[in-house]
């Protein structure tokens, strides 16, 4: 079988070449926004790396870039850094405005936040296609409202979006020393209230007719009956691997090539979240109601498959509080996952894509964690360089896991 694989060394991924940006991009082919982000994470390896910023940068960039939109002045009060936002730097703000043009009177205070990239991610992700996505979905789901975006970092140090604030909590006081959303311990009274919700509101995200959403102009529109937005997506995945990996692992190669050629063609053309989890999502904790779904980062035009499959992948799952069940998400048992999603979406189960975006999920968790946290580690391009380590180091139970599942499925 002929090699797929391109060959570079530790000082080639730390210092890239024009050429060896090119024979990426060139292998791997992806959407274009894509491409671009990713090419552009490459450039910035030869820059100054991560240099922290203060508060009153990001207030001073802010204002400007506000008042850039709005042609008037406006104030920033009550600035503070906000957690949460594990590869994206947030600060959370109070702006004194006269609101949107026609949708309010002077004088008002709207809390919202700011959400920047640094030099390096955990997930390098476009910021035009997190505000399009975000401003898909207004009205459909629980989601922040998108105002402003800075996609080529005009006016602040990394590119930026301001959102509105939602409140609620993303994870409950019961379970709260957990790194958000893995292995969360709902408990059964809170969980019973949340997991219809979860399941209703992807049902609804998925049943979206893309045709008729205007905007999203940074996606590509994939054709049903054609598999060549999932290969494009194998290849954003793989991409990442060979930019940023420390090591080697040949199972990575064997798994790709599984994926390219057992890439299944689009049923029905959804908007898919990309995270769908735990920890995703915020609540109110006393009435158990979703007030919002978080980080669409990872948004794409692709089959509904994928939201489900990562949503019941081992590294979010909580075991019952008899033993007995692994609840995907700390909601369900997989299985009953997906038949709940049957039955409030009206969409169907195809249990052979089930199978094959549980082997992508696993290959892209396995990317993100031993390929982009370890990168972003070592590079110290980020602030949350304890986590990033934490992360990291998850790489490897989900290395064996991807390789177990993949031998029990080809076997």
């Amino acid at each position: 079988m002929a090699e797929i694989g391109l060959k570079f060394d530790e000082a080639s991924r730390s210092h890239p070449s024009d050429e060896m940006v090119d024979q990426i991009r060139t292998r791997y082919p992806t959407e274009r926004e894509i491409d671009r982000i990713y090419s552009r994470k490459m450039q910035r390896r030869n820059g100054p790396g991560y240099q922290p910023v203060t508060i009153e940068q990001l207030v001073s960039g802010t204002t400007a870039l506000i008042e850039a939109e709005l042609g008037e002045r406006v104030k920033i009060a009550n600035a503070k850094w906000l957690s949460g936002g594990a590869s994206k730097l947030q600060m959370l703000f109070d702006l004194h405005w006269n609101g949107p043009a026609g949708r309010h009177g002077e004088g008002q205070v709207t809390t919202m936040v700011l959400r920047m990239e640094p030099s390096a991610s955990v997930t390098e992700s476009s910021r035009l296609r997190e505000f399009e996505v975000l401003q898909a979905v207004q009205g459909i789901i629980p989601a922040p409202e998108p105002y402003w975006v800075d996609p080529d970092a005009t006016y602040l140090p990394y590119p930026a979006m301001v959102y509105n604030f939602a409140r609620g909590t993303a994870k409950p006081s019961r379970d709260a020393a957990k790194v958000s959303g893995l292995g969360q311990n709902f408990g059964p009274e809170l969980r019973a209230k949340l997991a219809p919700q979860f399941v209703h509101l992807l049902g609804k995200l998925h049943n979206v007719d893309v045709s008729a959403v205007s905007g999203m102009e940074h996606f590509e529109r994939p054709a049903v009956a054609s598999n060549a937005s999932v290969i494009k997506q194998v290849n954003a995945a793989r991409r990442t691997w060979e930019e940023d990996r420390i090591e080697e692992e040949p199972v990575m190669e064997i798994v790709y090539r599984w994926l390219i050629a057992n890439a299944p063609p689009l049923d029905h053309l959804s908007i898919v979240h990309g995270d769908y989890r735990s920890g995703n999502f915020l609540f109110d904790e006393d009435s158990g109601e979703i007030t919002a779904w978080l980080d669409w980062e990872g948004a794409t035009l692709g089959d509904r498959h994928q939201d489900l499959t990562y949503a019941a992948h081992p590294l979010f799952e909580h075991i019952s509080e008899d033993g007995s069940l692994a609840l995907a998400s700390g909601m369900m048992p997989a299985a009953e996952l997906y038949a709940a999603y049957e039955q409030a979406s009206g969409l169907s189960i195809d249990p052979e894509r089930i199978v094959y975006f549980s082997v992508f999920n696993r290959y892209l968790i396995v990317v993100l964690l031993l390929a982009a946290s370890a990168r972003a580690s070592r590079s110290a391009g980020t602030h949350q360089d304890v986590l990033v380590n934490y992360v990291a180091g998850l790489g490897y139970p989900a290395l064996a896991d991807l390789r177990q599942y993949f031998i029990g499925v080809t076997a």
